[in-house]
């Protein structure tokens, strides 16, 4: 059963296992650094839909079902799924899970509903509610641009700190099979708003819940940075991760640059791949970062202990017209090798 650490984590006594994961990507993102490690490249961004929206639920029920296999079991076998997306009403799981007969819980953790959805499937496998959950996310350039910003059509122009909505998608099957990757820990953010109104900006509005869900998960623990091989976040990008920095060591006194590393800035390569310079965002940057990238080292032996925090705007299309500010959180899990 969890049991409660500190003020804010819990530890998970059982370890639950990651018994498989997958990952696919749009064009873009396989022809990034990370490319080798997808388990799927998507050349056609409509992935062989009439929508956008459609094109993402196609890549999110791929990533599930790639994920299934490798963990060697079928949808009948899962106990529940969590799965979000930033679609209005989380269309792009919910139209991907239809067919599957999984019980389905919808989550939206916008940019964090990967470390979410881990954290919510580990709790349950830890308290034995369920024994197979399944964890999963996904977004689409397009489709997020039509959304927030305006139709492709249209070809308005992009902020230096705008970050690149990331066609991608990642899941993972948890449960106590045995597997070389494990969940200990996980810590539920709590909402940070420092009035941060540019949705052109949102490592900036997102850093603030990063630096609290870190600190937080550090004090619980009484661990210090050096103790974990990577405090991964997803996605800051390039303006978020230098202002988590900074506010870690001025409003706690921790210095994590020595063990940082976010989704955002990993994904992508500024100097070849046109329009990526603040680094990436989208619920399926980090889903697809660490379902590849992440868990293939865990497993392989070379990461031992990863935190990862998975960082969100909790905005609307409808909130930012009202010019209100952008609310953040930020969800964390400890990932840890055998």
């Amino acid at each position: 059963m969890p049991v409660k650490q500190g003020k804010y984590t819990l530890s998970l006594p059982s370890a639950p296992s990651v018994a498989g994961y997958a990952a696919v990507v749009g064009k873009k993102e396989g022809e990034g650094p990370l490319g080798a490690g997808f388990d799927y490249v998507y050349d056609d961004a409509a992935a062989g839909q009439k929508s956008w929206e459609k094109a993402e639920s196609t890549m999110h029920g791929d990533a599930i079902n790639r994920a299934l296999t490798k963990a060697g079991v079928t949808a009948d076998e899962v106990d529940v799924a969590f799965a979000g997306d930033l679609l209005d009403q989380c269309i792009g799981s919910s139209f991907a899970l239809r067919d599957s007969g999984m019980p389905f819980v919808g989550l939206y953790g916008a940019c964090s509903t990967m470390a979410l959805s881990l954290a919510a499937a580990a709790v349950c496998v830890d308290a034995r509610i369920a024994d197979i959950a399944v964890a999963s996310t996904s977004s689409h350039f397009c489709s997020a641009e039509k959304q927030f910003r305006m139709p492709l059509e249209y070809g308005g122009q992009r902020t230096p700190t705008a970050q690149w909505t990331a066609t991608a998608a990642g899941a993972a099957v948890i449960s106590r099979a045995d597997s070389k990757a494990k969940i200990d820990k996980v810590i539920i953010g709590r909402i940070c708003d420092y009035g941060v109104k540019d949705a052109n900006n949102m490592g900036a509005a997102m850093a603030p819940a990063a630096a609290a869900t870190i600190a937080d998960f550090l004090n619980d623990t009484a661990t210090k940075p050096e103790n974990y091989d990577m405090i991964l976040t997803g996605d800051l990008g390039a303006i978020g991760s230098e202002l988590l920095c900074e506010l870690m060591i001025k409003q706690s006194n921790i210095d994590i640059g020595a063990v940082h590393a976010d989704c955002g800035l990993m994904i992508y390569d500024p100097r070849r791949q046109k329009d990526t310079e603040a680094g990436a965002s989208g619920c399926g940057c980090s889903a697809s970062v660490v379902c590849s990238e992440i868990l293939n080292k865990i497993s392989g032996g070379e990461l031992k202990r990863v935190l990862f925090v998975g960082t969100g705007a909790l905005m609307s299309s409808v909130s930012s017209l009202q010019s209100e500010s952008i609310p953040s959180i930020a969800h964390g899990v400890l990932l840890r090798g055998e």
